[in-house]
């Protein structure tokens, strides 16, 4: 596994917490993220969606975590979690490659928010740009690579 320095982990967590939470209340129980994360999956046309699973419970402070085979959440998470997860796991490696919260992750992250949550474009990339955060140009699926 290849491990890079988050730089914008902290930026992309305040962004979130000021820009997106206060937006967004729904919050969704694990049962059933399975099924929205095999439904979002397949909307965007990939296949082998991650599968989900329980926080461990030492994870005091999470909510969620994900790599391209897992997502690990808590019981009950906003629905904007569940997509910032998601856009980890879009950008993670089998091998265990990750952008962390870097462009690739936050240009995914922002296509999901965009077409899932129907946040402006504009919004996203003005308020992203006022936070200090390096945006991806417009994000593709077809440009992952993506393997069972």
């Amino acid at each position: 596994m290849r491990t890079i320095r988050d730089h914008q982990r902290g930026r992309v967590y305040a962004w979130e917490q000021r820009v997106i939470a206060p937006h967004d209340p729904t919050r969704i129980a694990r049962e059933q993220a399975q099924a929205m994360i095999d439904a979002i999956w397949a909307d965007i046309g990939l296949r082998y969606p991650p599968k989900v699973a329980a926080l461990p419970v030492q994870a005091k402070t999470l909510i969620g975590r994900a790599d391209r085979l897992t997502i690990e959440l808590a019981p009950r998470v906003p629905s904007w979690c569940l997509l910032h997860e998601l856009a980890h796991s879009i950008t993670s490696s089998v091998e265990g490659d990750s952008d962390g919260h870097g462009a690739l992750f936050l240009a995914a992250y922002f296509f999901l928010l965009q077409r899932y949550l129907r946040r402006d474009p504009g919004e996203l990339r003005q308020s992203a740009a006022q936070a200090g955060l390096n945006v991806g140009s417009e994000f593709s699926v077809a440009d992952q690579a993506f393997r069972p």
